[in-house]
């Protein structure tokens, strides 16, 4: 009984010198990771606040995506002060940003390392219609003053300022609206697109009576009366109509009355008649 207690006691002394030594391993093994991870962390945080991974102005923003207006424009929109550290940089708070430009309607930013940049992919807001607001009095002098904007397709009012601010030599849309945006707007985008499709050229939709949509095409005024689901149909007729020219010059008609596009109506214009008619029988 005693040796066998002897050798209990030895064996049971043993192992317990084996675990320390698992211990100190494992605590060495800890240590060293904790340094190593510590030491990899300090060596990246040394190169990024390094020269070569700043921004230092604001051309090393790349832009894509723009047509509408120039690099220096879209990189005038992102506040950051230079030089700037890399990877202090937050993209999605510039993306953010941007995207509350009302030019922009979308934006993506990211970084890169090689060189170190911002890369910045945008969507402009592409206006279609050249937007004037109806006048308005003014109080103080009596005079009249116009706000003009510009249109998208879908019906969002900018001013035009928003726009030749950052590109003076903005070519504006050939279209022309009138009226109060949110008048318009429920109907506006099928009708832009009805308009797109049409073999009729129109200039100008005069929305200032909400009773009588009104159009300036090559044919001359065009009344289509209340907006309504048949603004398709009235579109179509209006375009089976372009060889009327062919027949009644646009001069002598006061204007194209669709209200009931089953029917159309040709309004003449009498005193304009008139003139031509004086004029035929002197050159006789």
């Amino acid at each position: 009984m005693a040796g066998m207690l002897s050798v209990s006691r030895t064996d049971l002394a043993q192992r317990r010198q084996q675990l320390r030594r698992r211990r100190q391993i494992k605590n060495f093994q800890t240590i060293w990771r904790t340094f190593a991870v510590a030491s990899l962390a300090g060596s990246l945080l040394w190169v990024a606040i390094q020269p070569m991974w700043v921004l230092k102005t604001s051309k090393d923003i790349g832009i894509s995506g723009n047509e509408l207006f120039p690099d220096e424009s879209i990189q005038s929109l992102i506040a950051l002060p230079y030089p700037q550290f890399l990877l202090r940089v937050k993209p999605s708070q510039i993306a953010q940003s941007l995207q509350q430009q009302p030019i922009i309607t979308q934006a993506k930013v990211s970084r890169r390392l090689f060189p170190p940049s911002l890369k910045v992919q945008i969507k402009e807001r592409i206006p279609v219609a050249t937007a004037q607001l109806p006048h308005k009095s003014n109080n103080h002098t009596g005079n009249q003053k116009k706000s003009v904007g510009l249109l998208d397709a879908t019906g969002l009012w900018v001013p035009l300022e928003k726009y030749t601010d950052h590109n003076p030599r903005l070519q504006l849309p050939k279209l022309k609206i009138i009226g109060l945006p949110e008048e318009y707007r429920p109907f506006w985008s099928q009708l832009y697109q009805l308009i797109r499709q049409s073999e009729i050229q129109i200039t100008e939709i005069d929305f200032q009576d909400r009773t009588n949509l009104i159009l300036k095409t090559e044919l001359g005024e065009v009344h289509l009366g209340m907006p309504n689901s048949r603004l398709s149909e009235q579109i179509q007729v209006l375009s089976q109509l372009r060889q009327l020219s062919v027949k009644v010059p646009p001069q002598g008609i006061d204007y194209i009355d669709l209200k009931n596009p089953k029917s159309p109506i040709v309004q003449m214009n009498a005193k304009k008649q008139a003139r031509n008619g004086k004029k035929q029988k002197k050159n006789k």
